[in-house]
């Protein structure tokens, strides 16, 4: 790759602009550390399991039984993927960690998301899933682990258009094919339960389905270089602002259905 060559992607607009995503990433940090606090002290103890079904004889012959393995308080499991954004935020604000954001976002790449991202939004999948009874534990562990791929698929993306001099729509296709999937599977399980699927787990699909997209949508419209999206640091707000919606409104729409009182 040519480092040298005029680079197609989304480029920073000043180095301003850097310090006050900064300040930005202290104040989302805190939104997201002052929701995860309240999550954990206002909700009540509701949990789902988690189950598996061993083989009791040779195949064709089993006839297993379903176990619970072991129950997820709904409550913390939602602080958890809270809590990880406020880290992430706060990492890169930090006096150790705000040095090398700012030379990546002057790179126009940032890793730390991607990776704060695998482990937030992975979560994120596994608590819809197990809202309409998606509770096998290596159908869980499968989700959580396509749903890392789809995100590092972007981190890809940004590496392989560093410094190019055509935009590369590889990864962005490929990450794009198999964010779908987690989608598709909760999809067909609502649609298998049908009644039997509480309303509110309708809309939380429905409503993170969309956010989930937006995310891909914001990475499109940066590397085709649309308007604001010019700015590599517009497109890097609009993420922070993504992942606090989605984050929030999966949390609490989950807590006052679920774990208010």
């Amino acid at each position: 790759m040519n480092r040298n060559a005029t680079h197609t992607g989304p480029q920073p607009s000043a180095t301003a602009s850097i310090g006050g995503l900064r300040r930005f990433n202290i104040i989302m940090g805190s939104l997201h550390a002052v929701s995860a606090t309240l999550m954990l002290v206002l909700s009540n103890d509701f949990s789902l399991p988690v189950t598996a079904a061993f083989a009791d004889g040779p195949p064709g012959q089993s006839n297993p039984t379903l176990e619970t393995l072991f129950s997820i308080p709904l409550g913390p499991l939602m602080a958890t993927f809270l809590v990880l954004s406020a880290l992430g935020h706060f990492v890169v604000a930090s006096p150790w960690g705000y040095p090398r954001y700012s030379g990546w976002l002057r790179r126009g790449i940032n890793p730390a998301r991607w990776i704060e991202y695998s482990l937030s939004a992975s979560i994120m999948i596994v608590a819809i899933a197990l809202l309409p009874g998606i509770t096998d534990f290596n159908a869980l562990i499968g989700l959580f682990a396509v749903n890392a791929a789809m995100i590092f698929f972007g981190w890809q993306m940004e590496l392989e258009n560093e410094g190019a001099t055509r935009v590369r729509w590889s990864s962005f296709i490929f990450g794009s094919t198999l964010g779908i999937i987690p989608w598709v599977a909760i999809g067909l399980q609502i649609a298998g339960a049908g009644s039997d699927v509480p309303t509110f787990v309708y809309g939380i699909f429905v409503t993170l389905f969309v956010l989930f997209n937006t995310f891909a949508l914001n990475m499109l419209l940066q590397y085709a270089k649309v308007g604001p999206w010019r700015d590599y640091l517009f497109g890097e707000r609009v993420y922070m602002w993504l992942s606090l919606i989605a984050k929030s409104l999966l949390a609490w729409q989950i807590f006052a259905n679920t774990l208010a009182g």
